[in-house]
């Protein structure tokens, strides 16, 4: 069975959506939660599950790529096969990349190639969807490179955005496809039924 380790920086409502859905399909072993700073809400979620911790602060390190060359180290020695971002809002050193070379999947709250990049996390993706203007939105779940959210997409999912809708409640039905599609292709993955080749990326049924 596959290790992973999920990556989450808040209160860890995805991270939540890969253990409900681990607990009655058990496609995988959640080996860790890597937190960015302790007392998260996603530490709370792992704990009542019985799922190890680790906290990797920036202020606890004296660079990133100190603190990444210790978390490779970590998840290296618990076999972890693969790195799953559920929210995680740290710079990732391409070094650590390299190290978990089409390993790493991120969920982000657009469809990507738009509203992502640098600077565009949390709700500051859905005010930009509705300061735009655009009808449609949703989330991508896409493996991670060295460009900011530009690694190959593996699956999406749209929402519409609602003439009535602010950032808030836009956020909160994306997070219901979220809640969906990250824990469909961390399955997907630890069963090997993702294919890769460039940028395209099949899932298998």
């Amino acid at each position: 069975m596959k290790r992973i380790a999920v990556f989450a920086s808040g209160g860890g409502t995805d991270f939540q959506s890969v253990i409900d859905a681990n607990e009655k399909e058990h496609f995988c072993e959640i080996a860790y939660l890597i937190a960015s700073k302790d007392g998260i809400g996603a530490m709370e979620r792992a704990r009542r599950h019985g799922i190890r911790t680790a906290v990797y602060a920036k202020k606890d390190w004296p660079d990133l790529e100190t603190l990444y060359a210790d978390l490779t180290r970590l998840l290296s020695g618990a076999g972890v096969d693969y790195i799953v971002l559920a929210g995680w809002l740290k710079i990732i050193p391409r070094s650590f990349i390299e190290s978990f070379k089409d390993r790493i999947i991120n969920i982000h709250p657009s469809l990507i190639p738009s509203f992502c990049g640098p600077g565009f996390y949390g709700l500051r993706v859905h005010e930009a969807v509705l300061a735009y203007g655009a009808k449609i939105s949703g989330c991508t779940v896409h493996f991670v490179d060295e460009v900011p959210d530009g690694g190959a997409i593996i699956a999406q999912k749209a929402v519409e955005v609602k003439d009535t809708d602010d950032a808030e409640s836009l956020q909160q039905r994306i997070l219901v496809q979220e809640h969906i599609l990250l824990p469909y292709v961390v399955q997907k993955l630890c069963e090997g039924k993702i294919l890769k080749d460039g940028r395209k990326v099949t899932v298998l049924d």
